[in-house]
């Protein structure tokens, strides 16, 4: 019996430590499922990548919101302290990704085709749109993509133009304004006015893009006034259109200033390329001007000029301009039309003395003194007459010398309803004896524009 109960309290102890035992192993392979199921939930739960936008959906999306692109490096700006402005673009459009962090060894596999990812929040400065405060990777394995130069021409003065902006593009036929180094003299940006039918245009050669060792950089240089030239650049916008120049693709030199005997000499038709100094100027309107002008040998009747507002301010009495355009005549006026214009830097001032031509009246001479400013006295006064019949527009002014009558006229444009001039020949009767002064202006004969009477 003692031995049936010791037996049976051994096998019992057995039972209890196996039990003990397996309790044991369940709280370890417990502790470990946990373990890997927790693992397993920490790698499922990761942030998932950013998708990256179209440039559609760049285009529309909010300034300062983040953004992230994927596009191909077109140019480099210099590397400095960890940062480089990079043009970039794809098959859809382009970025200027400015002040990108980039370490020096990064910076030196930024070469055009180079396709890399870019986060960072979208700007923009002056007109500019452009991504800010970015950080990129490169796109391993990516394709390679070099834009060639679209042509937009004949976007420049559109609205649509901004629609390409930071895109490679080219433009044809512009006329070099005028060259000006930052800071006044090479190794700087450099500062280009251009313009295409009548308008003006500020381009740039971004030192840090095409520095002073540039082919293009020594081009622009060299470039003149009235030059026409052909040009690539990215399509850049500060307070408008800037492209950032990155060649000159052709240039066609500018014609020849004439003499005064060489522009009388030129074929009508013809281009032509004088200088001479403002005298007077008609009232500007539609960014157009007519200017008389004048200098030492003779004197030039510019009509609709192209000219800005503000550059038809500057067009004040001696001063010097240089202006491209065709010789043109109208009803026996000889000048010159659909010109443009520079102002001639550093030259000096001139301002006609009033030649008196009133023994040439009624030869055939009086011709050679058109446009130039002149006077005659002792004319006798046949009529007074008012376009459209009431004051308000030109006066026609029939006078007489020697038995001859010759119509003079004076034009509102040049001196309006309220000059002194306009009032003193509105009072005028026929019979008054008068000196004239005025600009020889040609009309199926002589045609004076008169800007002074003297009444006898």
């Amino acid at each position: 019996m003692k031995k049936f109960l010791a037996l049976a309290l051994a096998l019992t102890m057995v039972l209890t430590l196996a039990a003990c035992g397996g309790n044991a192993n369940t709280s370890t392979t417990t502790a470990a499922t946990t373990a890997a199921t927790t693992t397993t939930a920490a790698t499922t739960t990761a942030a998932p990548e950013v998708e990256v936008m179209t440039y559609d959906e760049y285009a529309a999306a909010d300034l300062e919101s983040e953004v992230v692109i994927e596009a191909y490096v077109q140019a480099t700006q210099s590397w400095w302290d960890n940062k480089i402005t990079v043009y970039a673009q794809d098959a859809d459009g382009a970025y200027f990704i400015y002040e990108l962090a980039c370490s020096e060894a990064d910076a030196a596999k930024l070469v055009p085709g180079t396709k890399i990812r870019v986060t960072g929040f979208k700007g923009e400065w002056a007109g500019e749109v452009e991504i800010m405060d970015g950080t990129f990777e490169f796109v391993e394995g990516g394709d390679s993509f070099i834009a060639e130069a679209l042509d937009v021409t004949d976007m420049l003065g559109t609205d649509e133009l901004v629609d390409y902006q930071n895109q490679f593009v080219s433009f044809t036929g512009l006329t070099v304004e005028a060259i000006e180094y930052k800071n006044g003299e090479p190794g700087d940006d450099i500062y280009v006015t251009v313009s295409k039918d009548g308008a003006s245009y500020d381009f740039c050669v971004e030192r840090y893009l095409t520095d002073p060792d540039t082919d293009v950089y020594k081009a622009v240089g060299e470039l003149k006034a009235g030059d026409v030239i052909d040009l690539e650049g990215f399509l850049y916008w500060y307070e408008g259109v800037n492209t950032h120049i990155t060649a000159i693709t052709n240039v066609e030199a500018a014609p020849a200033v004439m003499t005064y005997a060489e522009y009388a000499e030129a074929e009508l038709d013809t281009e032509v390329v004088i200088e001479a100094y403002v005298q007077a100027t008609q009232s500007w309107w539609d960014n157009k001007i007519t200017v008389y002008t004048q200098d030492a040998d003779g004197a030039y009747f510019i009509y609709e000029l192209a000219c800005s507002e503000e550059d038809a301010a500057k067009l004040v009495p001696g001063t010097k301009i240089r202006v491209t355009g065709f010789k043109g005549e109208w009803a026996g006026e000889v000048e010159i039309m659909d010109g443009t214009f520079e102002f001639v830097e550093g030259a000096d001032s001139f301002i006609a003395e009033a030649l008196d031509v009133t023994d040439k009246l009624g030869t055939d001479e009086l011709i050679d003194f058109q446009n130039q400013y002149v006077t005659f006295t002792d004319l006798t006064v046949e009529k007074i007459e008012y376009k459209n019949g009431e004051p308000g527009d030109d006066i026609y002014v029939t006078v007489s010398k020697d038995g001859a009558s010759y119509d003079f006229c004076v034009e509102r444009y040049l001196t309006d309803p309220d000059t002194d001039v306009y009032k003193a020949v509105g009072e005028l009767k026929a019979g008054d004896v008068i000196d004239v002064t005025g600009f020889l202006y040609w009309y199926e004969g002589v045609n004076t524009h008169i800007t002074a009477v003297t009444a006898k």
